[in-house]
Formats: C-alpha cells, structure tokens, sequence
C-alpha cells in the first residue's frame, strides 16, 4: 500500500471522525456559536472532500499508469519468457539430435563388437578392409580374391606380379581370441599367459600360410598375413619379437592397414615398371621401322633431285636453242632486199645449217 492511499483513508477517517462530533453536537445544543462553528466545519468539510476527490482521482491516475506498466511489463516478460522457451525447445532439439546420434554410435559399436567377437564375422571383416585397400591402390587385372591354387586353397588375395617374384598370396584369416584374452588380463602373471598363446596361435597360422599359399613354381617365395588392426601389428612388434622373426624364416610376412597401402603403392610401381619394359620392346620395334622408312624416303628425295637436275638440264638446253633462234630472227630482218647479191654457181651454192650446229654455236 502506498504513502497517497494511507494519506486518503486518514482523510476519510478524519472526516468520519468529525461528522459523528457533529452529529453529536448538534443533538446537544444549538447556540448562535454552535451554528457558526458548524459553517466553519461545514468549510473545512467540504474542502477535506475537494482533497480527497482530488486525492482519489490521482489515486486512480496512478493506479492505472502502474497497471498499464504493470500490463507492458508482463507483456514483455512473456515474449522473453517465450523466447527463451523457443530457444529451449531448440537447444532440446539439438540435444535429442545428439542423444540419437550416440544411440546410433553406440549401436554401432555393439555391432562392431559383435563382429569382432564372432570368429567368422571377423574374419569376413578382414577380407572386407583387404578388399578396400586393394581395390583404391591397384588396377583390376593386378589381383584375384579366394583364386584357386593347384593344391586346393583359396587364399583371400593374390597379387598377379610377374616372375619373379611371382603372385604374391595374402591371408586375412588370423584368431584374435588370445589377442582379447590379452586385453582381458589383469595382472602380469594373466598378461604372460595371454601373450604365450597368442604367440602359439600366430606360429600356427604362420605355418599354415607357408604350407597353403606357398607353391615352388606357381606363387612367390613369400606370403604375406593381414592384421586388420593396428594396434595388434603394434603388440607383435613390441611384446612378440620372437614369433614375428620365426615367421620372417617361413617367408611370411605380417602387415597393418599402413604397411599394407605401403606394400600394395610399391607393387603398383613394380607393375608400372614392367608395362614400360614390356611397351619398350614395341617401342624399339617402331623406331626401327621408322628408320627404315627415313632411308627409303632419303632414297626417293635423292631420285627426285636427280630428276630435277636432268630436267633443269633440259631446261638450259631449250633456252639455248631459243636464243639462238631469235639471234637467226633478227640476221634475217637486217638482210637488204634492194641489192640482191649474185647468185652464186651451183658449185658455190650455200650449205644448209645442220641442226647439230647449235651445240657447236
């Protein structure tokens, strides 16, 4: 409650307060002074109302400047307050967007895992990532996936390189149980014994390359086995050294997804290589023929300008014979007809001109 409407319920208490005195008074007595009196309050009274009326009145003005402010502000406060829950609902969006992302991410690692954890399926993934890496790196006709060899086995990839050193076979078969035994491990008694197996299942399936995918004659002397993991390459570099060198003795050589796009770039380079020796014999085949063709046509320049010369020859000679005619032209029009000369005896009659005498003028 503010100061204005406190002054303004005194005023009316005020005013109540003298009106019942009047009251009072005028049950009482009624004197000339009383009278005068009663006009002197009936004054104050009626200017006590004049305040109040104006006092309510402002009252009133004010009460409706605060309820249009009171209104402009709860306006205000709700197009923010809807904003802001615009710009909530948004952010949820964005966040339920996120949550459905992760739920996603998550499936796909439970899928991923399952793969992983299935011998099959994760041997299947192997061959997958195998294939994609070959494929982005060589041409189609530089290898064969699950190609039979002439003892039965089908390795997942053989790269088609010439002798030597001859197709390359690559295996992307390898057990990782004893690699997640390994992960499993707790304490370094239970981290030993993960390492010796997976040491044991490697040589195994080293042995079992060299003895499948390595055929005297039909493929390379080596063959290589495909980790389609890292962090596994890593680990038998690391903590594996003995097993690793035993497989560099089978000729069987292990590979990550990097080392692997390394091998595969250098065979691509090996193939280059050879399509350039292979196009360079058909190359020197070619220049030797067009050497051949260059002669035949510095023979035929030669008869031509022998050709040319004889005709330039002939050339000379029929100018020369025309010089000489128009000489003979011009001693005829200089012979004078008014005198003729005698004529001469038979005996001394003039020889005609052999033809043969232009050669000799």
């Amino acid at each position: 409650m503010d100061m204005l409407t406190i002054m303004l319920m005194i005023l009316i208490i005020a005013l109540m307060v003298v009106v019942v005195i009047l009251v009072f008074r005028g049950q009482g007595s009624s004197t000339p002074q009383d009278a005068e009196s009663m006009g002197a309050l009936k004054g104050q009274l009626d200017q006590i109302s004049l305040i109040a009326g104006n006092l309510q009145q402002h009252i009133t003005t004010q009460l409706q400047n605060q309820e249009r402010s009171l209104t402009e502000s709860l306006r205000k406060q709700a197009e923010t307050t809807g904003q802001k829950l615009g710009d909530l609902q948004t952010r949820l969006a964005v966040i339920d967007k996120a949550q459905a992302s992760l739920n996603e991410l998550s499936a796909q690692t439970m899928r991923l895992e399952n793969v992983l954890s299935n011998k099959q399926a994760r041997g299947a993934y192997g061959e997958m990532q195998l294939e994609n890496l070959v494929q982005q790196i060589l041409p189609p006709n530089a290898y064969q996936f699950q190609a039979s060899l002439t003892n039965g086995s089908r390795p997942d990839c053989l790269l088609n390189l010439p002798n030597p050193p001859g197709p390359i076979a690559i295996d992307a078969k390898f057990p990782l149980e004893a690699w997640y035994e390994l992960g499993e491990a707790i304490d370094e008694g239970e981290k030993a014994l993960a390492r010796k197996k997976l040491a044991t299942a490697f040589t195994k399936h080293v042995n079992d390359i060299a003895n499948k995918y390595i055929i005297f004659g039909e493929t390379a002397d080596s063959a290589i086995l495909f980790l389609p993991s890292e962090a596994v390459y890593a680990e038998f570099h690391t903590s594996l050294t003995k097993a690793v060198e035993d497989s560099f003795k089978k000729r069987v050589y292990i590979a990550s997804p990097t080392t692997l796009m390394a091998t595969l770039n250098t065979v691509r380079a090996i193939l280059r290589d050879v399509k350039m020796r292979e196009q360079a014999t058909v190359i020197q085949a070619e220049v030797i023929k067009l050497l051949a063709d260059i002669q035949r046509l510095d023979k035929r320049v030669a008869n031509l300008n022998q050709h040319f010369n004889q005709a330039q020859k002939d050339i000379n000679d029929i100018t020369t014979s025309t010089q000489k005619i128009s000489r003979r032209s011009e001693t005829i029009e200089q012979i004078d007809v008014a005198d003729p000369p005698e004529q001469p005896s038979v005996a001394e009659s003039p020889r005609l001109p052999n033809l043969d005498d232009d050669r000799m003028n």
